[in-house]
């Protein structure tokens, strides 16, 4: 589809006669032009919307407890991960679960007031040694991966050997424009040949040049949150790039329109134009089913294998 823009003119439609004199002026007459754009109308608008979903974007990063920072998080070195959450290191002993979660919009990672954070912090804080959990900004994806094959490289010698890759426990988590990178990082494990036990996309909001509903071959376990309503919605249906490797646990679909949940915290912007949005990304409801899901993966929290430990030695004195 091509645009056109009319452009019309006057014109005094008055002739000559033989003589070269002007005859008597007649009706006036319009002139109208038209000018073909060279811009397709279905380019124009996707580039409107992708404006408008880079500015919602940047005025969605909330949560319950909160509103996160408005600017952009500085970058740090290349290689380096994003994230402040405290992160119990590997022992030589017991590789541990990682787990890996990716905020949306412009929310720091360091922002524990953010939902997806506030879960990392808990795993580290109950699991001890056996998981490892960190956070990423949705723009520093490529420090998430590399983090990920670091804590592979339990030899240290730089490269992954194929015990290492086949022995990865891996759960990547996001929302938003994270849930699109969730997606992407598998996607990019994968091409390593580096499995993925779960991925979760919370109301996942692909970038551009992005798919965001192919769940790769290499993820055991998927899982999609979404609601429909707003300016900005999720994926609304995740599905198996191979149906025989990749369950996909369900798509599941959440209206805030007939059941609101209360934000708090969010801007106004972001109460006016992306209530739906910022209500997924705070309502209790998705993130119990989300921790349970996770937790599924997860060895025994420390503090049970400590009691399972005690009771162990009683018995054998």
């Amino acid at each position: 589809m091509r645009t056109s823009v009319v452009r019309t003119s006057t014109l005094n439609a008055r002739k000559r006669d033989k003589h070269g004199r002007k005859a008597p002026a007649g009706p006036c007459r319009q002139r109208t032009t038209v000018i073909d754009s060279a811009l397709p109308m279905s380019i124009l608008c996707r580039n409107v919307g992708r404006l408008l979903v880079a500015l919602a974007c940047s005025c969605a990063g909330v949560s319950a407890a909160g509103a996160a920072s408005d600017e952009p998080a500085a970058r740090a070195p290349k290689g380096a991960a994003s994230s402040s959450v405290s992160a119990a290191a590997p022992t030589a002993s017991a590789d541990p679960v990682i787990v890996v979660g990716i905020v949306g919009g412009w929310i720091r990672a360091d922002n524990h007031d953010d939902h997806i954070v506030q879960l990392a912090d808990r795993l580290n804080r109950e699991y001890g040694p056996g998981v490892h959990a960190e956070i990423f900004e949705n723009h520093h994806r490529e420090q998430a991966r590399e983090r990920i094959l670091t804590l592979l490289d339990t030899d240290r010698s730089g490269t992954l050997e194929a015990g290492e890759k086949q022995q990865a426990r891996i759960v990547l988590y996001g929302e938003s424009w994270g849930g699109s990178e969730t997606v992407m990082l598998a996607r990019e494990l994968k091409e390593r040949g580096i499995p993925v036990m779960l991925t979760v996309q919370i109301d996942s909001v692909a970038k551009i040049g992005e798919n965001d509903e192919v769940a790769p071959a290499n993820v055991v376990e998927a899982v999609n949150f979404y609601q429909p309503h707003g300016i900005i919605h999720g994926c609304q249906a995740i599905r198996a790039e191979d149906a025989s490797r990749t369950q996909v646990i369900g798509n599941f679909r959440f209206d805030y329109e007939k059941h609101p949940v209360p934000v708090r915290g969010a801007s106004w912007f972001a109460k006016t134009f992306l209530r739906p949005h910022v209500s997924i990304e705070n309502d209790p409801a998705v993130w119990n089913r989300i921790e349970t899901l996770i937790r599924s993966k997860l060895p025994a929290p420390a503090v049970q294998q400590e009691k399972t430990s005690g009771l162990t030695t009683e018995n054998t004195e």
